[in-house]
């Protein structure tokens, strides 16, 4: 084999890398497998006692699953430990009204800009007693990762495909553990702020996370808010690949879920 040859061949063979590394981060993802249902919280409900005759009525409390599911996708929160006869009642995020983002800050040909990626595909369920706020419970939040999108559609692929590979891993979510800093009673059209401390899984990586939320009931019937964090994207092991038209990413990214939640049923 010439020189020649050998030249050409190798240039073929980087062509062929090349071409096949731009296709695996810009190929079309898949879609969403599916509309995007909250997992079930497990609630108390107040159920009568059997009481001896001429003594007074009383009621116990006891847990049961709003819907069947698997136990380990049932899990809720307890903010603080419910009082007997204590009634939640199951607020739902309305994903017409809520939205799920990140923000990360780039240097793109020399200029600062904030990439901001969206989706409407957030489902979770909250309890809440308005006279006993501090009984109330938070459920699994879901984000359907698969439908993030920002303001450029090479930069959309490139997040599925190559950052969070959302072909094998379709869903981002956040398991509750802790609330804390809930107040003893709420006011409408008042905000009030607590902080919620839980699991982020994001691909494959799961790491403790606290959101600072804060809340506002609108009505008896409908309450918004906004959660907010910060996480470095290293700590879930994601990489974003090189592009020679940004100069530098930030470790930082700022997530954020506004939502609007509605009384079910």
């Amino acid at each position: 084999m010439t020189m020649r040859q050998i030249v050409l061949a190798f240039g073929i063979l980087i062509v062929l890398i090349i071409g096949g590394l731009l296709f695996y981060v810009f190929r079309p993802p898949e879609a969403a497998s599916g509309p995007l249902e909250a997992v079930p919280l497990v609630l108390p409900t107040v159920n009568p006692t059997a009481i001896p005759a001429g003594e007074p009525n009383a009621t116990t409390t006891t847990s049961v699953p709003t819907a069947p599911a698997p136990a380990a996708e049932t899990a809720g929160v307890i903010g603080q430990p419910t009082s007997t006869g204590t009634v939640l009642q199951l607020f739902a995020i309305d994903q017409s009204r809520s939205e799920a983002r990140f923000l990360i800050d780039e240097v793109l040909r020399g200029r600062p800009v904030t990439v901001v990626g969206v989706t409407s595909q957030v489902a979770g369920q909250i309890a809440l007693d308005p006279d006993n706020p501090q009984a109330a419970q938070v459920g699994v939040i879901q984000i359907n990762a698969r439908t993030l999108t920002t303001d450029n559609e090479f930069r959309n692929r490139a997040i599925k495909n190559a950052i969070l590979r959302t072909n094998q891993f379709e869903l981002i979510t956040f398991t509750p553990r802790l609330i804390s800093g809930l107040p003893e009673s709420v006011t409408i059209g008042v905000p009030f702020e607590f902080t919620i401390e839980g699991d982020l899984t994001i691909t494959d990586v799961t790491r403790p996370v606290a959101f600072t939320v804060t809340v506002t009931p609108i009505s008896q019937t409908e309450i918004s808010g906004l959660a907010k964090t910060t996480v470095l994207y290293r700590d879930f092991n994601l990489t974003i690949p090189d592009s020679p038209s940004v100069d530098t990413v930030a470790d930082e990214v700022r997530l954020e879920l506004e939502f609007v939640a509605t009384l079910v049923g």
